[in-house]
């Protein structure tokens, strides 16, 4: 590791099988708490290089248990977190107003690391139990049309590096690798990034997948859309610069999506939502990226079609249906 530690502060970077190697080794606890504290914070103070974003993402894919839930037509909706905004549960919700809708989500999530309440903090306050159990996975699925992947079942090695992430407090590339490890490789994603710089690399990863999917950031940061600011997607095929308008929807100011203090409030925030008794940008923050993975889902489909169809499944009480169907099945 002080082989490595020189070279990076030379600003040399990684191959890619370094860097899967190097993380392997952390994630076995070849190095001490120190060295892989100070590897990660020298990834805080530069952007990682393509070739090390893929090599970390091979090594956790090496490590990962998967599991196989191929027989469904899934999508993923998962931010990498690390924008430090501390917004409620957004993409959360919208993957019950997707299982609302009628699709089949495979939520990827973790406890929250740089802010207050992550999924499945969220997903534990309201009692549901983290499996890995491929049936009960598929259960979940079939009777709820989502079902929760917590990520340190699937990632058994990582708890070497749990605690020392608890401890830094901010967003380390382990935030950048969430989306990109989901267990069940699900064949559709929507995935937010906190940074412009940070999507062009998923895009140039993602360019060799065979899935559809859409990378979004806003403007001034959020791993998501925001609607604080105009946002980009970027997909296989194009990339786009879009305004809240272009989705028939209104400019909304930070504090409005602030998660509140407590995982209690978030929750509170959380039920409201789903209920259809959120606040007008609450509301409309959900259905905007809501309509992003619809949108991945059926390309057909303008952003605004797909906002419709979110906003109906919220109103309608079927977002609210799935939630309740999931959280009855432990």
């Amino acid at each position: 590791m002080k082989a490595i530690f020189n070279r990076l502060c030379q600003h040399q970077t990684l191959s890619r099988s370094e860097s899967e190697e190097i993380l392997t080794k952390i994630a076995m606890g070849q190095y001490n708490e120190s060295q892989t504290a100070a590897f990660l914070t020298i990834f805080m103070m530069r952007p990682v290089s393509l070739d090390e974003l893929q090599g970390f993402r091979d090594a956790m894919r090496n490590l990962c248990i998967s599991v196989n839930l191929g027989g469904y037509n899934t999508i993923d909706v998962c931010g990498t977190g690390g924008d430090g905004f501390d917004t409620f549960n957004i993409s959360t919700l919208s993957a019950f107003v997707l299982a609302g809708a009628g699709e089949k989500v495979v939520k990827h999530g973790n406890y929250g690391v740089s802010s207050i309440c992550g999924s499945s903090n969220m997903m534990e306050f309201f009692g549901h139990k983290f499996t890995n159990d491929e049936t009960t996975l598929k259960r979940e699925l079939d009777e709820s049309g989502i079902c929760f992947l917590h990520a340190p079942l699937f990632n058994p090695a990582m708890k070497n590096v749990a605690g020392i992430r608890r401890q830094l407090g901010v967003k380390t590339f382990f935030n950048m690798l969430g989306p990109m490890i989901n267990p069940s490789s699900p064949h559709n994603q929507l995935i937010g990034v906190f940074s412009h710089e940070l999507a062009r690399l998923y895009n140039y990863v993602y360019q060799n997948e065979k899935i559809p999917y859409a990378i979004i950031h806003s403007n001034d940061g959020y791993d998501e859309i925001s609607l604080t600011s105009p946002f980009h997607i970027i997909t296989r095929q194009s990339e786009r610069f879009v305004i809240p308008e272009e989705l028939g929807l209104a400019y909304v100011e930070k504090d409005d999506i602030y998660g509140g203090k407590t995982i209690t409030d978030s929750a509170d925030i959380f039920l409201n939502v789903l209920k259809g008794k959120g606040t007008p940008a609450q509301h409309s923050v959900v259905i905007a990226n809501s309509a992003a993975a619809l949108n991945v889902l059926y390309p057909q489909k303008d952003l605004k079609q797909c906002v419709s169809i979110a906003n109906e499944t919220i109103i309608s009480g079927k977002a609210e249906d799935a939630f309740k169907k999931f959280i009855s099945l432990n």
